[in-house]
């Protein structure tokens, strides 16, 4: 009997509470869209608002940042679930990246007549995967907490039924995710049989003292191929070709959702795998980051730049490729911790710009929705004299744009782009530093470019009129945007001292 009472292990509620709270609520609204009438659906949305809020509040008791659950029996220190500083950062950009998405969400599924209930329950269970990704400390439970965070974000891509753009676009995104994840279990498989062990701890340990050399080839095969699926996730060249196509045709708040907590989630995978699990074959990891990291932000940005604002280019599509180049940023310091002694500030690098980044990007995203509700081509054209029709409105999106480009008065995007291009240069990363500042430059006109169309009246569109009323929730969502986006810019130093608690 005591054998069998010492398997047992006691659950860290509280440690777990973020993920498992979204979880819970999530099952809760696909219960209470049974029973409500159709005209107390939209309580739903608000419900599920709150349970997001819930979770992110949950995340105040576990500061202390040394909590700890399911772990090896008699090995306190080898554990699948930690929510150290690190998953707390990222678990905090999850969760408010989802609580932005939540309030962006209820009038456009009122206005596009989405199904309400599945809506929320897939927004919540993604949410719940993005949460427990970045807590997850083997490899069996980051597959499987990036699966929960992708399966609900396909079908929320084509939930507008009927709509050739959505469903076309969900099945793009479907398949090639469907393959990376393929190429990835293939990896994590190579690296099972190498080295016995699925915990990041002991893989790190194994793969620094592999007898065989036989052995250290399936090893670095393993390593490369398991990068594939977080590459994917984060939009990286060559596995970013989804990425247009699945933002234009999903439901605009999901295509914010998946530009900042899709990316929130592979990037977190990104570090656990490189910097705690193969810390030992950074020779491997680190120069494929690099290429993959100058190559994402020239791809992206070049894209961007053919976005022209005075033909019917898509403004949803120049954000797409925007998050391509700016996720060849992110990369940027993780491909730097592979050449770094101390690869812990390459690291908050990362985490800072995320931070900055989703805080900006849901912002540009809210001025989106809120200007397809009466231009729903979402071509730039329709941008064309904002200020005069909505003057605070093209002051936020103005706001945004110069902080994704690193202008003034975006302060806190210049800080974030200069602690990236830092990281490289500490890491002797030169050449890498030369790219990146090379893209920033190409990046400047078409931010400049669609920010100058804001304050043009000439050929404004006449369909919206200065009285026309902003819904609240949509009003809150870019309210809360710029707000955070000025106070950071008025204090840039804050993110880099809360990224530093994400050190691993």
């Amino acid at each position: 009997m005591s054998s069998v009472t010492s398997l047992v292990q006691s659950v860290d509620w509280l440690a777990i509470a973020p993920p498992t709270i979204a979880a819970a609520v999530a099952l809760a609204v696909l219960v209470a869209d049974l029973f409500l009438p159709a005209a107390r659906k939209p309580l739903l949305g608000w419900i599920a608002t709150a349970g997001l809020a819930l979770a992110a509040l949950s995340l105040l008791p576990l500061l202390d940042g040394h909590r700890r659950t399911f772990c090896l029996t008699g090995r306190p220190d080898v554990c699948s679930y930690a929510a150290d500083h690190f998953a707390l950062v990222i678990q905090f950009l999850v969760l408010a990246g989802a609580l932005l998405t939540a309030l962006l969400s209820v009038d456009t599924i009122k206005d596009h007549d989405l199904p309400t209930g599945e809506y929320w329950f897939l927004l919540l269970s993604s949410a719940a995967g993005a949460a427990l990704l970045p807590a997850s400390r083997d490899l069996a439970t980051l597959v499987i907490a990036l699966e929960v965070a992708s399966l609900p974000a396909f079908a929320l891509v084509g939930l507008r039924r009927g709509d050739r753009l959505s469903s076309e676009a969900a099945l793009k995104f479907f398949l090639s995710s469907v393959a990376a994840t393929a190429v990835m279990l293939l990896g994590v498989s190579f690296l099972y049989a190498a080295t016995g062990n699925l915990h990041l701890s002991r893989v790190a340990h194994a793969l620094a003292a592999l007898p065989d050399p036989r052995l250290a080839t399936l090893a670095s095969a393993g390593v490369a191929l398991t990068l594939v699926g977080f590459a994917f996730k984060t939009a990286a060249v060559p596995f970013h070709f989804w990425v247009p196509d699945t933002y234009v045709g999903a439901p605009l708040p999901i295509a914010a959702y998946l530009s900042v907590v899709g990316k929130a989630v592979g990037f977190s995978g990104l570090i656990l795998v490189t910097v705690q699990g193969f810390p030992s074959y950074a020779n491997v990891w680190g120069p494929a980051l690099a290429v993959l990291a100058a190559l994402t932000m020239t791809v992206g940005n070049v894209a961007a730049l053919r976005q022209d604002p005075h033909r019917t280019h898509s403004a949803v599509r120049l954000l797409a490729w925007s998050s391509v180049g700016q996720a060849g940023y992110l990369l940027v310091p993780i491909a730097a911790a592979g050449y770094a002694h101390d690869p812990a500030h390459a690291i908050g690098s990362t985490v800072a710009y995320a931070l900055m980044y989703g805080a900006v990007n849901l912002g540009a995203f809210a001025v989106a929705a809120l200007v397809a509700r009466t231009s729903p081509a979402h071509r730039i054209a329709d941008y064309r004299g904002l200020y005069a029709r909505r003057p605070l409105v093209a002051l936020a999106l103005g706001f945004f744009l110069l902080c994704l480009a690193g202008l003034p008065p975006g302060i806190i995007g210049l800080f974030a782009k200069v602690t990236v291009f830092s990281a490289a240069v500490d890491a002797g990363l030169g050449w890498l530093a030369v790219v990146m500042a090379v893209n920033v430059v190409i990046a400047l006109y078409y931010y400049l470019q669609w920010t100058a169309v804001l304050f043009r009246a000439d050929g404004a569109p006449a369909a919206e009129t200065p009285r026309a009323r902003i819904p609240a929730p949509l009003t809150a969502a870019i309210t809360l945007a710029a707000a955070l986006g000025i106070a950071l810019s008025g204090a840039p130093q804050l993110v880099l001292r809360f990224a530093s608690g994400a050190l691993l």
